[in-house]
């Protein structure tokens, strides 16, 4: 016969927890959050702080150096055609001679407007005060003139050009940028100036192209700190950096500097900024990039990873909830169950009376305890050795279990003792109860290695009173077992009240 193991009844309530699960889970938790946390953050913010560094020494300045060449081929290249006509000998001789073949000035004038796809080409004779363009003589300047005072202080200025945005008169007062240039005869005497003229609308075209093409914020400012050219989608609409939060701070440490990389903080976040100036323009290029952009691409791997941490977490809380589940269900049911038998132990009834008690006291029940011995056990012991004895306790377990309520309890006691609770029963059926599991024992076939083994049990029985100590209930259990011993085995015994 082998050895047949049963768990503890489904009803029953375990034992105290050997320890406390959901503390060890939340620490567990706060750990892995925390290392998660402090790794992924710790690296986002050395790459945070690693893009910010390249973007303000290298991709800024690089981008400014790529934005400053296209400048050169569309911006400075009307200021060297004006430095050329300027230095023409045919314009220099032609002024020296007379100014008389107008024709001759205005085809001069005509074909260099045609040749470097200007908008406007001019010369302006101080000697005349005529002012000529590619269409012919458009008027006389004149010191009394508002709109001609360009003329006039670029005539009593030190250097050699200036830069100027003015309506056109020669094309019906366009918003043009004048590249206005000193003509010298071969004495260095004023003669003149000339130069061309490129439509405010087409140089912000090209900014905004810049923008577009590089995906920076793209404006010129005067050594004033005017903002004098923006793209048409560039957003900016103050005429002076000082009118701009966050800039307006450093607006003078910029100007003075000439060039340089900062940031700086506005409505709409940190700023990365790189200034250059151009000597060709007299202005300062102002190359922007919003960091929040720039580390969009960073915040969303941010995003992601803290994802998957969380992920990695739960799942990593999830295996240690099911193991420490399973590991514990384990130690408890070693810790509270009888190997041998599969009942309950005697540490586990030490734990289960207190609930027992509660309840009783509760629900104001009764329960009784039975005391059940097996009769004879040395000799089945000695006739078919420990191995046999063991079988037949396992299978003495088996018929109790079977026979009992889901509610009751069934303890191993000692050795070849068991205790039962019944729950919920007084004297009359207790001792049926009794009776019953006694019969049943005696009628069983028990068999070791194919040998038959009469097997019997002794019960005692005795009813829990109101304020007993359990132990008590159980010493009069006890009692009545020895008087059904001796009263011939195999055979139910009542225990006397408390008392008497």
């Amino acid at each position: 016969m082998g050895i047949i193991r049963h768990p503890p009844f489904p009803t029953m309530s375990r034992p105290h927890r050997l320890f406390d699960r959901s503390r060890l889970l939340l620490l567990l938790s706060f750990v892995l959050g925390a290392g998660f946390l402090a790794t992924t953050l710790g690296s986002y913010e050395v790459s945070k702080q690693t893009i910010r560094e390249a973007i303000i020494r290298q991709e800024l300045p690089l981008t400014s150096s790529n934005i400053y060449s296209e400048i050169q081929k569309d911006l400075v290249r009307p200021v060297l055609i004006s430095s050329t006509m300027a230095s023409d000998t045919f314009l220099r001789d032609w002024v020296l001679g007379g100014e008389t073949d107008k024709k001759a000035m205005v085809r001069y004038l005509g074909e260099v407007k045609k040749r470097y796809n200007a908008f406007s080409t001019f010369f302006v004779s101080d000697h005349s005060a005529n002012y000529y363009t590619g269409g012919g003589v458009l008027k006389r300047v004149s010191s009394a003139e508002p709109r001609d005072g360009w003329y006039f202080r670029v005539r009593d200025m030190s250097e050699a050009y200036e830069i100027n945005v003015d309506p056109d008169l020669a094309n019906r007062d366009a918003l043009t940028i004048f590249i206005n240039y000193r003509v010298f005869d071969y004495d260095g005497r004023y003669i003149g100036a000339t130069g061309i003229g490129l439509t405010v609308d087409a140089v912000r075209r090209l900014i905004a192209d810049y923008q577009e093409r590089f995906q920076r914020t793209i404006y010129f400012v005067d050594a004033q700190g005017k903002i004098v050219l923006f793209g048409n989608n560039s957003g900016q609409a103050e005429t002076d950096i000082r009118a701009i939060p966050g800039l307006r701070d450093i607006a003078d440490r910029i100007l003075a500097a000439g060039s340089g990389s900062y940031e700086y903080g506005g409505p709409g976040g940190s700023r990365l900024l790189n200034v250059n100036y151009i000597p060709e323009l007299k202005w300062f290029l102002f190359v922007e990039k919003a960091e929040d952009g720039a580390l969009a691409e960073i915040r969303r791997a941010l995003y992601v990873n803290l994802a998957i941490c969380a992920a990695v977490t739960l799942v990593v809380l999830l295996l240690t909830q099911l193991a420490l589940s399973r590991y514990q269900q384990r130690i408890e049911e070693m810790a509270t169950t009888d190997k041998l038998t599969g009942l309950f132990n005697r540490q586990a009834f030490d734990i289960l009376v207190e609930q027992l008690l509660a309840e009783h006291k509760r629900e104001q029940g009764q329960f009784s305890v039975l005391l059940a011995d097996v009769d004879h056990f040395k000799a089945v012991n000695d006739h078919h050795g420990h191995h046999g004895g063991d079988a037949v306790l396992a299978a003495i377990a088996q018929r109790l279990q079977r026979d009992l309520r889901a509610s009751d309890i069934a303890v191993r006691w000692g050795g070849e003792e068991f205790l039962i609770v019944l729950r919920g029963c007084g004297l009359d059926e207790a001792l049926a109860t009794a009776e019953k599991l006694r019969q049943d024992v005696a009628q069983t076939r028990f068999e070791v290695d194919g040998t038959p083994v009469p097997v019997t049990l002794s019960i005692g029985v005795a009813p829990y009173q109101d304020g007993e100590p359990p132990d008590h209930t159980i010493g009069r259990a006890d009692a009545s077992l020895y008087r059904a011993k001796n009263g011939g085995r195999n055979r139910v015994c009542v225990a006397a009240p408390p008392g008497t």
